[in-house]
């Protein structure tokens, strides 16, 4: 109870202190010993202090470029830019370093160049005044994390790195296989006559040649034969050995080798799509797409489903059946670009969309501005190098691990 009590006492002096000061304070993650305090100036910047000299620097981006403003003061009174050359050396992740230099701009030190994203980085400010030195360094770090390999690995994080890629422009269309007509043969009679013979059943497989029915005509009574005019299946039978033919269709014989994707697009969409354009299809109960392209698109519009299309489908193994509804995916349009990334692989952070860079085991924010997206890929404009290693597969495990390490932004 007594420690208990000494705690809470030393506890309620620092409260104390710490509200008599008219220095304000925030609060910095610091990924070696967790939160540091940090002491904010009256521009919102980092103060740093020795002995009686002290530096303001801030990220100011109020209606410019994210860039370092820096004041100076001594014993709380504020020093002449003219007086002070300053210095800021940023190291970023992957050996990049930012070397920063500083002009006179009405009563503060304007920084040289803009402080692009992520603002995350070990800071080294050199000042010198009066002939004086000063040096200061520290980690302002975020949307970092440390994950070490083999937990990346168990946890499925994949990685990949930034390069060209084609952005396809789809469209979905949907349908059902058909057997067209130019693979379908109706059988029937030249001449009407009686059925001596039926040499074929329902579902039997017929070459071209093949004899099909022996018919004596009314006319001459002579028996004459009908032969299949092409490779295919019987799919239709409507007449038995003994009837007459009585001009009726009589048989059917269907190539099944050769189908057609009808598919049906939305009206919308007609002039985005042209002939030869790529189709993947995915019929219902084959687990592989079927390749293919467009070789018919209807003239006519039909008010309830759009505009019919149709591919060509090879079907050797004749594991495909007329009726079978299809899902087609239409490319459009294919534009190569010269950067990109996985569009899995992106998250959002503050208000960018971003992907998270690999540096051996550490990850972290390139906040990017984006082009084009389609399928798979988007088009990175800004905010990523070419050839940088990303996280493409389970990214939404590093957001977590870095949403909860509660890293600021300094500025």
């Amino acid at each position: 109870m007594k420690n208990i009590r000494n705690r809470g006492l030393i506890l309620v002096i620092h409260l104390a202190l710490f509200s008599m000061t008219s220095l304000p304070v925030y609060a910095v993650k610091n990924n070696e010993s967790g939160y540091e305090e940090v002491e904010k100036g009256p521009n919102n910047g980092r103060m740093l202090r020795q002995e009686d000299f002290a530096i303001e620097l801030a990220i100011y981006e109020d209606g410019v470029p994210p860039e370092f403003r820096v004041w100076a003061t001594e014993a709380g009174q504020p020093i002449s830019p003219d007086e002070i050359k300053v210095r800021v050396v940023l190291d970023r992740l992957g050996d990049v370093q930012d070397d920063i230099g500083f002009y006179k701009q009405e009563d503060y030190l304007r920084g040289d160049m803009a402080i692009y994203e992520p603002h995350s980085f070990a800071v080294k400010l050199h000042a010198e005044y009066q002939g004086k030195d000063y040096t200061w360094t520290y980690d302002n770090f975020e949307g970092r994390v440390i994950i070490n390999d083999d937990i990346a690995k168990a946890s499925g994080i994949k990685t990949e790195k930034a390069g060209p890629a084609n952005i396809r422009k789809t469209i979905l269309a949907y349908g059902q296989l058909i057997s067209p007509i130019e693979n379908t043969r109706t059988i029937s009679a030249r001449f009407d006559g009686i059925v001596r013979k039926v040499h074929v059943n329902l579902g039997d497989e017929v070459k071209k040649g093949t004899p099909l029915l022996t018919i004596e005509s009314d006319k001459s009574l002579n028996s004459y034969n009908i032969y299949s005019p092409i490779g295919g299946v019987v799919t239709d039978r409507n007449i038995n050995t003994g009837e007459h033919t009585k001009g009726n269709s009589l048989l059917r014989i269907v190539d099944k080798k050769s189908l057609a994707a009808e598919l049906f697009v939305f009206p919308e969409n007609r002039s985005k799509i042209q002939i030869g354009n790529p189709v993947s299809l995915m019929v219902e109960g084959v687990a592989s797409p079927i390749e293919g392209e467009i070789n018919y698109i209807s003239p006519e519009m039909d008010g309830v489903d759009g505009v019919a299309i149709r591919v060509s489908i090879k079907n050797s193994s004749g594991n495909l059946s007329p009726g079978a509804m299809v899902k087609g995916t239409v490319t459009t349009n294919i534009h190569e670009v010269p950067l990109s990334v996985k569009r899995d692989g992106i998250q959002a952070f503050r208000d960018f969309q971003v992907v998270y860079a690999k540096v051996g085991t550490t990850y972290e924010v390139r906040m990017l501005e984006l082009g084009e997206q389609a399928g798979d890929w988007a088009e990175v404009k800004g905010g990523l190098q070419p050839g940088t290693e990303y996280v493409t597969s389970n990214s939404y495990v590093i957001k977590a691990d870095i949403d909860k390490s509660g890293a600021s932004h300094d500025h």
